[in-house]
Protein backbone atom coordinates (compact mmCIF):
# COMPACT_ATOMS: atom_id res chain seq x y z
CA UNK A 1 0.00 0.00 0.00
CA UNK A 2 1.29 3.46 -0.95
CA UNK A 3 0.72 6.38 1.38
CA UNK A 4 1.87 10.00 1.51
CA UNK A 5 2.04 11.82 4.83
CA UNK A 6 2.92 15.47 5.35
CA UNK A 7 4.07 17.39 8.41
CA UNK A 8 4.40 21.14 8.19
CA UNK A 9 5.72 23.48 10.87
CA UNK A 10 7.26 26.93 10.89
CA UNK A 11 10.33 26.70 8.66
CA UNK A 12 10.13 22.92 8.25
CA UNK A 13 8.26 20.52 5.98
CA UNK A 14 8.54 16.72 5.98
CA UNK A 15 6.79 14.60 3.34
CA UNK A 16 6.98 10.83 3.80
CA UNK A 17 6.21 8.42 1.00
CA UNK A 18 5.49 4.92 2.27
CA UNK A 19 5.57 1.96 -0.11
CA UNK A 20 5.52 -1.57 1.33
CA UNK A 21 8.62 -1.69 3.54
CA UNK A 22 10.35 1.32 1.96
CA UNK A 23 9.85 4.88 3.16
CA UNK A 24 11.19 7.98 1.45
CA UNK A 25 11.40 11.30 3.27
CA UNK A 26 11.62 14.74 1.69
CA UNK A 27 12.68 17.39 4.19
CA UNK A 28 12.70 21.12 3.44
CA UNK A 29 13.98 23.65 5.98
CA UNK A 30 14.02 27.44 5.62
CA UNK A 31 15.09 30.12 8.13
CA UNK A 32 12.70 31.28 10.79
CA UNK A 33 13.07 35.05 10.66
CA UNK A 34 16.73 36.04 11.08
CA UNK A 35 17.81 32.52 12.06
CA UNK A 36 21.50 31.84 11.48
CA UNK A 37 22.67 29.15 9.05
CA UNK A 38 24.17 27.15 11.94
CA UNK A 39 20.82 27.12 13.73
CA UNK A 40 19.04 26.14 10.53
CA UNK A 41 21.52 23.32 9.93
CA UNK A 42 21.09 21.96 13.45
CA UNK A 43 17.31 22.10 13.12
CA UNK A 44 17.25 20.20 9.82
CA UNK A 45 19.70 17.70 11.32
CA UNK A 46 17.37 17.11 14.25
CA UNK A 47 14.49 16.48 11.83
CA UNK A 48 16.48 14.04 9.69
CA UNK A 49 17.88 12.06 12.63
CA UNK A 50 14.36 11.69 13.97
CA UNK A 51 13.45 9.79 10.81
CA UNK A 52 16.00 7.02 11.44
CA UNK A 53 16.72 6.94 7.71
CA UNK A 54 19.74 6.93 5.42
CA UNK A 55 20.49 10.22 3.69
CA UNK A 56 20.27 10.10 -0.11
CA UNK A 57 21.22 13.72 -0.79
CA UNK A 58 21.51 17.14 0.83
CA UNK A 59 21.12 20.43 -1.01
CA UNK A 60 22.02 23.75 0.59
CA UNK A 61 21.04 26.77 -1.45
CA UNK A 62 21.43 30.53 -1.09
CA UNK A 63 24.25 30.62 1.45
CA UNK A 64 27.08 33.13 1.06
CA UNK A 65 30.81 32.44 0.81
CA UNK A 66 31.17 33.51 4.44
CA UNK A 67 28.88 30.61 5.42
CA UNK A 68 31.24 27.90 4.08
CA UNK A 69 32.39 26.94 7.56
CA UNK A 70 28.83 25.74 8.04
CA UNK A 71 29.24 22.97 5.45
CA UNK A 72 30.86 20.73 8.05
CA UNK A 73 28.19 21.69 10.58
CA UNK A 74 25.43 20.72 8.15
CA UNK A 75 27.05 17.41 7.20
CA UNK A 76 27.63 16.47 10.83
CA UNK A 77 24.14 17.51 11.90
CA UNK A 78 22.42 15.52 9.16
CA UNK A 79 24.45 12.32 9.05
CA UNK A 80 27.61 12.45 11.11
CA UNK A 81 29.68 14.23 8.48
CA UNK A 82 29.53 11.92 5.45
CA UNK A 83 26.79 13.15 3.16
CA UNK A 84 26.55 13.87 -0.58
CA UNK A 85 26.20 17.65 -0.34
CA UNK A 86 25.31 20.15 -3.02
CA UNK A 87 26.39 23.61 -1.86
CA UNK A 88 25.08 26.46 -4.05
CA UNK A 89 26.02 29.99 -3.04
CA UNK A 90 24.73 33.47 -3.55
CA UNK A 91 24.69 36.33 -1.05
CA UNK A 92 21.99 35.21 1.41
CA UNK A 93 20.32 38.59 0.96
CA UNK A 94 17.23 38.87 3.19
CA UNK A 95 18.12 35.38 4.48
CA UNK A 96 16.89 33.77 1.27
CA UNK A 97 18.28 30.27 1.69
CA UNK A 98 17.35 26.76 2.76
CA UNK A 99 18.14 23.06 2.81
CA UNK A 100 16.54 20.08 1.08
CA UNK A 101 17.22 16.54 2.28
CA UNK A 102 16.14 13.30 0.63
CA UNK A 103 16.36 10.27 2.95
CA UNK A 104 15.20 6.66 2.77
CA UNK A 105 14.60 3.74 5.11
CA UNK A 106 13.70 0.09 4.60
CA UNK A 107 16.24 -0.64 1.86
CA UNK A 108 20.05 -0.74 1.77
CA UNK A 109 21.92 2.19 0.24
CA UNK A 110 25.23 2.21 -1.60
CA UNK A 111 27.45 5.27 -1.42
CA UNK A 112 29.17 6.64 -4.51
CA UNK A 113 32.39 8.64 -4.25
CA UNK A 114 34.61 10.55 -6.65
CA UNK A 115 38.24 11.14 -5.65
CA UNK A 116 37.41 10.28 -2.06
CA UNK A 117 34.40 12.58 -1.69
CA UNK A 118 30.91 11.10 -1.36
CA UNK A 119 28.78 12.52 -4.16
CA UNK A 120 25.97 10.05 -4.61
CA UNK A 121 23.67 7.31 -3.41
CA UNK A 122 22.16 4.20 -5.01
CA UNK A 123 19.17 2.29 -3.68
CA UNK A 124 16.50 -0.08 -4.95
CA UNK A 125 12.85 -0.85 -4.37
CA UNK A 126 10.65 -3.58 -5.80
CA UNK A 127 10.52 -1.90 -9.20
CA UNK A 128 13.74 -0.06 -10.01
CA UNK A 129 17.24 1.04 -9.07
CA UNK A 130 17.69 4.74 -8.29
CA UNK A 131 20.83 6.86 -8.41
CA UNK A 132 21.13 10.39 -7.03
CA UNK A 133 24.29 12.41 -7.68
CA UNK A 134 24.76 15.83 -6.11
CA UNK A 135 27.48 18.43 -5.67
CA UNK A 136 29.65 17.32 -8.59
CA UNK A 137 32.50 19.79 -9.15
CA UNK A 138 35.16 20.33 -11.84
CA UNK A 139 38.48 18.59 -11.26
CA UNK A 140 40.40 21.73 -12.30
CA UNK A 141 38.60 25.02 -11.53
CA UNK A 142 41.29 26.87 -13.50
CA UNK A 143 40.45 25.12 -16.78
CA UNK A 144 38.22 26.82 -19.32
CA UNK A 145 34.51 26.81 -18.55
CA UNK A 146 33.83 24.46 -21.45
CA UNK A 147 36.52 22.07 -20.24
CA UNK A 148 35.08 22.14 -16.72
CA UNK A 149 31.63 21.36 -18.10
CA UNK A 150 33.03 18.39 -20.00
CA UNK A 151 34.78 17.02 -16.90
CA UNK A 152 31.57 17.27 -14.85
CA UNK A 153 29.62 15.41 -17.54
CA UNK A 154 32.37 12.79 -17.64
CA UNK A 155 32.11 12.44 -13.84
CA UNK A 156 28.40 11.84 -14.20
CA UNK A 157 29.02 9.05 -16.67
CA UNK A 158 31.74 7.43 -14.54
CA UNK A 159 29.57 7.45 -11.44
CA UNK A 160 26.56 6.14 -13.34
CA UNK A 161 28.71 3.24 -14.53
CA UNK A 162 29.68 2.60 -10.91
CA UNK A 163 25.94 2.39 -10.17
CA UNK A 164 25.38 -0.09 -13.00
CA UNK A 165 23.69 2.55 -15.14
CA UNK A 166 24.25 4.68 -18.23
CA UNK A 167 23.34 8.19 -19.27
CA UNK A 168 20.28 6.75 -20.99
CA UNK A 169 18.86 6.13 -17.48
CA UNK A 170 19.02 9.82 -16.46
CA UNK A 171 15.66 11.54 -16.07
CA UNK A 172 16.65 14.76 -14.22
CA UNK A 173 19.76 16.99 -14.15
CA UNK A 174 20.83 20.19 -12.37
CA UNK A 175 23.53 22.65 -13.42
CA UNK A 176 24.43 25.61 -11.22
CA UNK A 177 26.66 27.84 -13.35
CA UNK A 178 28.76 30.62 -11.84
CA UNK A 179 28.24 33.85 -13.82
CA UNK A 180 25.77 31.97 -16.02
CA UNK A 181 24.90 34.94 -18.23
CA UNK A 182 28.47 35.13 -19.48
CA UNK A 183 28.64 31.60 -20.84
CA UNK A 184 25.29 29.79 -20.90
CA UNK A 185 25.51 29.47 -24.68
CA UNK A 186 28.94 27.83 -24.42
CA UNK A 187 27.61 25.50 -21.73
CA UNK A 188 24.76 24.41 -24.00
CA UNK A 189 27.19 23.65 -26.82
CA UNK A 190 29.15 21.24 -24.61
CA UNK A 191 26.06 19.61 -23.13
CA UNK A 192 24.38 19.17 -26.52
CA UNK A 193 27.52 17.64 -28.04
CA UNK A 194 27.82 15.24 -25.10
CA UNK A 195 24.15 14.26 -25.43
CA UNK A 196 24.58 13.59 -29.15
CA UNK A 197 27.68 11.47 -28.52
CA UNK A 198 25.79 9.41 -25.90
CA UNK A 199 22.67 9.24 -28.12
CA UNK A 200 20.57 10.82 -25.36
CA UNK A 201 18.32 12.42 -27.97
CA UNK A 202 17.40 8.93 -29.21
CA UNK A 203 15.75 8.17 -25.86
CA UNK A 204 14.44 10.17 -22.94
CA UNK A 205 15.79 13.73 -22.81
CA UNK A 206 16.15 14.60 -19.10
CA UNK A 207 14.31 17.38 -17.37
CA UNK A 208 16.80 19.97 -16.16
CA UNK A 209 17.57 23.20 -14.37
CA UNK A 210 20.33 25.52 -15.58
CA UNK A 211 20.61 28.43 -13.18
CA UNK A 212 23.18 30.79 -11.70
CA UNK A 213 25.03 29.87 -8.53
CA UNK A 214 28.54 29.82 -7.10
CA UNK A 215 30.27 26.89 -5.44
CA UNK A 216 32.86 26.47 -2.71
CA UNK A 217 35.81 25.76 -5.04
CA UNK A 218 35.20 28.72 -7.39
CA UNK A 219 34.60 26.33 -10.26
CA UNK A 220 32.56 27.18 -13.34
CA UNK A 221 29.66 24.99 -12.24
CA UNK A 222 28.33 22.34 -9.88
CA UNK A 223 25.90 19.65 -10.90
CA UNK A 224 23.72 16.68 -10.01
CA UNK A 225 21.21 14.20 -11.42
CA UNK A 226 18.62 11.51 -10.79
CA UNK A 227 18.76 8.28 -12.81
CA UNK A 228 16.45 5.27 -12.74
CA UNK A 229 17.04 1.77 -14.14
CA UNK A 230 13.75 -0.09 -14.48
CA UNK A 231 13.64 -3.57 -12.99
CA UNK A 232 10.00 -4.26 -13.76
CA UNK A 233 7.96 -4.08 -16.97
CA UNK A 234 5.43 -1.84 -15.25
CA UNK A 235 7.96 0.98 -14.81
CA UNK A 236 7.58 3.77 -17.35
CA UNK A 237 9.61 6.95 -17.87
CA UNK A 238 8.34 9.52 -20.33
CA UNK A 239 8.62 13.12 -21.38
CA UNK A 240 5.78 15.42 -20.30
CA UNK A 241 5.18 18.24 -22.78
CA UNK A 242 4.24 21.70 -21.56
CA UNK A 243 0.76 22.79 -22.62
CA UNK A 244 1.90 26.43 -22.69
CA UNK A 245 5.49 26.25 -23.96
CA UNK A 246 7.30 24.68 -26.89
CA UNK A 247 9.97 22.01 -26.40
CA UNK A 248 13.24 23.57 -25.22
CA UNK A 249 15.36 21.94 -27.99
CA UNK A 250 13.52 24.07 -30.55
CA UNK A 251 15.57 27.05 -29.37
CA UNK A 252 18.82 25.26 -28.57
CA UNK A 253 18.45 24.01 -24.97
CA UNK A 254 18.82 20.27 -24.45
CA UNK A 255 16.21 19.31 -21.87
CA UNK A 256 12.58 18.24 -21.54
CA UNK A 257 10.03 20.55 -19.94
CA UNK A 258 9.14 17.76 -17.52
CA UNK A 259 9.59 14.01 -17.07
CA UNK A 260 7.29 11.48 -15.43
CA UNK A 261 8.32 8.28 -13.67
CA UNK A 262 5.50 5.80 -13.18
CA UNK A 263 5.61 2.63 -11.09
CA UNK A 264 2.64 0.62 -9.80
CA UNK A 265 0.47 2.82 -7.56
CA UNK A 266 2.75 5.85 -7.88
CA UNK A 267 3.68 8.64 -10.28
CA UNK A 268 6.48 11.21 -9.94
CA UNK A 269 6.76 14.31 -12.08
CA UNK A 270 9.95 16.36 -12.32
CA UNK A 271 9.30 19.81 -13.78
CA UNK A 272 12.35 21.56 -15.19
CA UNK A 273 13.37 25.04 -14.22
CA UNK A 274 10.60 27.14 -15.78
CA UNK A 275 10.49 30.87 -16.51
CA UNK A 276 8.38 33.46 -18.33
CA UNK A 277 8.85 32.16 -21.88
CA UNK A 278 6.08 31.93 -24.46
CA UNK A 279 5.22 29.15 -26.91
CA UNK A 280 7.86 30.39 -29.36
CA UNK A 281 10.69 30.42 -26.82
CA UNK A 282 10.60 34.20 -26.42
CA UNK A 283 10.94 35.90 -23.03
CA UNK A 284 7.76 37.79 -22.17
CA UNK A 285 6.60 40.40 -19.63
CA UNK A 286 9.99 42.07 -19.66
CA UNK A 287 10.64 44.29 -16.65
CA UNK A 288 7.44 43.13 -14.92
CA UNK A 289 8.25 40.70 -12.10
CA UNK A 290 4.61 40.36 -11.04
CA UNK A 291 3.58 39.22 -14.52
CA UNK A 292 6.61 36.94 -14.86
CA UNK A 293 5.76 35.17 -11.59
CA UNK A 294 2.13 34.77 -12.73
CA UNK A 295 3.09 33.47 -16.17
CA UNK A 296 5.65 31.02 -14.80
CA UNK A 297 3.32 29.64 -12.16
CA UNK A 298 0.58 29.24 -14.78
CA UNK A 299 2.95 27.26 -17.00
CA UNK A 300 4.02 24.92 -14.19
CA UNK A 301 0.47 24.42 -12.97
CA UNK A 302 -0.61 23.51 -16.50
CA UNK A 303 2.09 20.82 -16.61
CA UNK A 304 0.99 19.44 -13.24
CA UNK A 305 -2.68 19.45 -14.21
CA UNK A 306 -1.88 17.65 -17.46
CA UNK A 307 -0.75 14.78 -15.23
CA UNK A 308 -3.74 15.10 -12.86
CA UNK A 309 -1.63 16.83 -10.18
CA UNK A 310 -1.55 20.26 -8.58
CA UNK A 311 0.47 22.31 -6.09
CA UNK A 312 -0.65 20.14 -3.19
CA UNK A 313 1.28 17.22 -4.71
CA UNK A 314 4.63 19.05 -4.68
CA UNK A 315 7.29 17.44 -2.47
CA UNK A 316 10.22 19.74 -3.30
CA UNK A 317 10.52 23.10 -5.05
CA UNK A 318 13.07 25.82 -5.68
CA UNK A 319 12.03 29.36 -6.59
CA UNK A 320 14.78 31.55 -8.01
CA UNK A 321 14.53 35.34 -8.12
CA UNK A 322 17.08 37.41 -9.99
CA UNK A 323 16.55 40.21 -7.45
CA UNK A 324 16.00 39.54 -3.76
CA UNK A 325 13.72 42.56 -3.58
CA UNK A 326 11.16 40.70 -5.72
CA UNK A 327 11.04 37.58 -3.52
CA UNK A 328 7.91 38.65 -1.55
CA UNK A 329 5.99 38.41 -4.83
CA UNK A 330 6.03 34.62 -4.54
CA UNK A 331 4.13 34.54 -1.24
CA UNK A 332 1.82 37.25 -2.57
CA UNK A 333 0.99 35.18 -5.65
CA UNK A 334 0.22 32.09 -3.57
CA UNK A 335 -2.01 34.07 -1.20
CA UNK A 336 -3.93 35.82 -3.97
CA UNK A 337 -4.42 32.62 -5.99
CA UNK A 338 -5.23 30.21 -3.18
CA UNK A 339 -2.13 28.10 -3.72
CA UNK A 340 -1.76 25.76 -0.72
CA UNK A 341 1.54 25.66 1.16
CA UNK A 342 4.13 23.37 -0.38
CA UNK A 343 7.81 22.75 0.44
CA UNK A 344 9.84 25.44 -1.33
CA UNK A 345 13.11 27.28 -0.88
CA UNK A 346 13.18 30.82 -2.26
CA UNK A 347 16.64 32.08 -3.24
CA UNK A 348 18.33 34.85 -5.22
CA UNK A 349 20.02 33.51 -8.37
CA UNK A 350 20.56 34.73 -11.90
CA UNK A 351 18.35 33.01 -14.47
CA UNK A 352 19.81 31.93 -17.82
CA UNK A 353 18.59 35.08 -19.62
CA UNK A 354 19.28 38.54 -18.27
CA UNK A 355 15.68 39.69 -18.77
CA UNK A 356 14.17 36.77 -16.84
CA UNK A 357 13.42 37.70 -13.23
CA UNK A 358 11.94 34.47 -11.87
CA UNK A 359 12.21 30.70 -12.32
CA UNK A 360 10.78 27.74 -10.45
CA UNK A 361 11.30 23.97 -10.52
CA UNK A 362 9.12 21.41 -8.76
CA UNK A 363 9.00 17.69 -7.96
CA UNK A 364 5.55 16.20 -7.39
CA UNK A 365 4.25 12.79 -6.35
CA UNK A 366 0.79 11.29 -6.59
CA UNK A 367 -0.61 7.87 -5.83
CA UNK A 368 -2.68 5.97 -8.39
Amino acid sequence: MTQIQKRVADGLSVTTLGRDNVQEHFVTATPKGDETPESLFQRVGDAVRGLAANVVSVESLGMSASDRMGMAVLSAAVDGGNVPLGWVENSRTDNLCGVHVWAISGTPVKNLAFQGRRVGTVFEDDYARYCRLVGLLPENPKATRSEQTQTVLDQMETLLNDAGMAFSDVLRTWFYNDDILAWYRDFNVVRTRFFHERKVFDGLLPASTGIGGRNAVSGALSSGLIAVRAGDQDVRMSEVPSPLQSPAPTYGSSFSRAVELEVPNLRRVYVSGTASIDGNGKSIFLGDPVAQVRQTMDVVQAILKSREMDWGDVTRALAYFKRAQDAPLFAKYREENGVPPFPVIVVENDVCRDELLFEIEVDAIATT
